[in-house]
Order: C-alpha cells, then sequence, then structure tokens
C-alpha cells in the first residue's frame, strides 16, 4: 500500500475563493497569479478552476507554454518578463503578454523583430524598490514602446509593499497616480490584499494569488473571517503509537519531555514531504476532527503529537497537516513562516488528489 500522506486539491473551493475575487473587484478583468506552479497546487491541476479568469500570471515561460499548449486561449502575462531576447520569438508565437520592467528589457523588445506584436506591461516602482520603472521615467518608456512595431498594446501596473497594512497604500497608489497621469493605458494594482480591504485601490486589471488558494493574505484577518476556503488540505494518518512515562524524551535532540504519562501519535509526514523542521512543540496539528499539539521535532518522515485529547486515536486515525479544520496560516504563524512557502513547499513524493464536490479523482 503507499504511504498515508496525500495533498487533496479542493477544485469547488478555487472556483469559489476566484467568484470572491469577481465580486470584490466589479468591472476589473481577473487575471488569476499562478506562478510557482499554483503556489505549489499543480498548475495544470487546478486549470479547470480557473475558467472564470479573464486570464493567468505567472513567471514561468516553460509553464506558459504548456498552459498554451493545453488549449489555454486567454491571456497569460510573465509578470517578471523575459530575461534574454531570444525568448521573445517564443513570447509571441504562443501570444503570451510581458511585463517590461527595466532598461534591458525595453532596448530588447525595441531591437526585437517578431512575428506578433506583444502586450506589454509597464511595471512602475511605487516603493517595493525590487522590479519597475522609477515614476519619473515611466512617460518616456511607455512613448519608446508606443512606437515600437513589437508592441501591440499597453498596460500599465504596479506591485503594493505593504497592502497588509491599514497605512500602506495611500503613498504608493499617490505615486502610481502621479507617475501615469494623462497615459491613456489600462492599469493593475491590486494583489490579494487591495482586492478583499481596498476599495480604493481600483484598476482595470487585478491580480488576485494567495487568496485564491484559500490563505489570508492579512495578519489579522483569517481566511475564514474574509469568506476564503482552504484548497490544499495537507492528509495523513497515525502509523504508530507510543506509551510515554514522565520525563521520556521524544525525537531527535529530545526537544520534547513528557511531564506525566501519555500516548505519542506517529504522524507519516516529515520535512521531506515539504512539512516545516523548523515547526515547535504546540504546533497544532488535527487527529481525529480534533487539534492535538505537536511533541518534539519533525524528522524527515515523520513527526509527533500529543493525543491527550484524542483518547479515540488509534493506528490508521485521520490526520490533518493543514486545510480543512486547520487554516495553513496558523500552521504557517506557529512555524514564523507564511502560507505561501508552506504551499510551495509540498515535495514531489506527496500524491496530490483533486476533488470535486461529491467527487475525488486520483492524481490528475
Amino acid at each position: 500500500m503507499a504511504r498515508p500522506l496525500f495533498a487533496q486539491i479542493n477544485l469547488s473551493a478555487l472556483r469559489a475563493n476566484l467568484a470572491l475575487a469577481r465580486s470584490r473587484a466589479p468591472g476589473a478583468q481577473v487575471m488569476a497569479v499562478v506562478k510557482a506552479n499554483a503556489y505549489g497546487h499543480g498548475l495544470l491541476r487546478v486549470l479547470p478552476a480557473l475558467d472564470d479568469a479573464d486570464g493567468l500570471a505567472l513567471v514561468e515561460l516553460d509553464y506558459a507554454v504548456s498552459v498554451r499548449e493545453a488549449h489555454y486561449t486567454r491571456r497569460m502575462l510573465l509578470i517578471e518578463g523575459f530575461f534574454d531576447e531570444r525568448e521573445l520569438a517564443e513570447l509571441a508565437g504562443h501570444r503570451l503578454a510581458t511585463v517590461v520592467h527595466n532598461a534591458e528589457q525595453l532596448n530588447m523588445l525595441e531591437k526585437s523583430v517578431l512575428t506578433r506584436p506583444l502586450e506589454v506591461f509597464v511595471k512602475v516602482n511605487t516603493g517595493m524598490n525590487r522590479l519597475g520603472f522609477t515614476p519619473r521615467d515611466v512617460r518616456n518608456v511607455c512613448e519608446r514602446l508606443a512606437q515600437s512595431p513589437s508592441v501591440a498594446a499597453l498596460r500599465l501596473m504596479t506591485h503594493l509593499a505593504r497592502a497588509e497594512d491599514d497605512d500602506g497604500i495611500a503613498d504608493p497608489l499617490a505615486i502610481f497616480e502621479e507617475a501615469c497621469r494623462g497615459l491613456p493605458y489600462p492599469r493593475s494594482i491590486a494583489n490579494s490584499a487591495g482586492v478583499l480591504r481596498f476599495d480604493e485601490v481600483g484598476g482595470d486589471i487585478v491580480r488576485p494569488g494567495i487568496m485564491l488558494y484559500g490563505a489570508s493574505p492579512f495578519p489579522y484577518d483569517t481566511a475564514e473571517m474574509l469568506g476564503l476556503q482552504p484548497v490544499m488540505t495537507l492528509r495523513s494518518e497515525i502509523i504508530d503509537i507510543q506509551e510515554l512515562r514522565a520525563q521520556d524524551a521524544v525525537g531527535y535532540g529530545g526537544t520534547y519531555v513528557a511531564p506525566r504519562p501519555h500516548r505519542i501519535g506517529v504522524v507519516a509526514c516529515g520535512y521531506a514531504d515539504g512539512y516545516p523542521r523548523i515547526a515547535p512543540n504546540g504546533t497544532p496539528v488535527v487527529v481525529c476532527g480534533k487539534r492535538v499539539r505537536m511533541a518534539g521535532r519533525p524528522s524527515m518522515d515523520m513527526l509527533t503529537v500529543d493525543l491527550t485529547e484524542v483518547p479515540e486515536a488509534r493506528v490508521g486515525s485521520p490526520v490533518v497537516l493543514w486545510g480543512e479544520g486547520l487554516p495553513i496560516d496558523d500552521v504557517a504563524a506557529a512555524a514564523q513562516t507564511v502560507g505561501y512557502e508552506l504551499m510551495c513547499g509540498v515535495t514531489p513524493r506527496v500524491q496530490f488528489v483533486a476533488s470535486q464536490v461529491g467527487r475525488v479523482d486520483l492524481e490528475l
């Protein structure tokens, strides 16, 4: 039998989260962010649940080509753009849109001769200080691109560094507005945080990411409070039970010492599966539908939990590491990381199962 560990992908939840994004951005086009293999969920696996999106945004050219070859016909935007002039022919051949965020990309695009001109998003640096043209350069960049035969259409975009903070959007929005003043091109601004909280972010094209997968972009507003449903549930089973005496230690390094006699459950999941090794004692896990606490350091293939609160637990009892019944953000907070990293970190040896309402399909 296969090791009892799998990641269940709820496509109905993904559809519901996308519908929520659309309802929060009336009148705007919705570009679903699917970089990093759809945040670890499997891009081709989740694509059927994104059929109501107006397009996709991602980083990886090879994934974009795979999706286009799977007969996806809507916009696909490479949000880091291209890295070499030779890639431009492939972008044109597969009808991919691109971000342009630096002078090198601008020069390559101006010199290129393409079979099909590209849709281009000009990125404006409004304070993130990663990618993007300075506000004072935006008008000149747009004028140059508008004259290029390799450009079919122009858009303007930015990325908000602190959209999760109440005071994090006023300054970058003002900078963006000043940089784009008088330019007649559609704008793309809002990420998940902007879509969910700040109507004033606006924009003609929104780019929801983490909210689609059922996690919160905010430190204090939970996914449930926001009306989001978890898409990935990492499930396992108890594979052994140990009876501890008081002062018995558990696992490598003996980081958990039993304060009293009690039972420990061994779960088939470890850091080789993508579970965070840094997760401390007390990290929440669900066994038989009840929250319990991790006891001991996660190892490569296993982790251990205190079964005091679940006297009915036995070998074979169901375990949820995150997802339905246990928000991924709770686990991430305990491990001092973010839900994004946990989603993206599930390793290839974990089997994936896609589910719909009333149906489960093994390994799509």
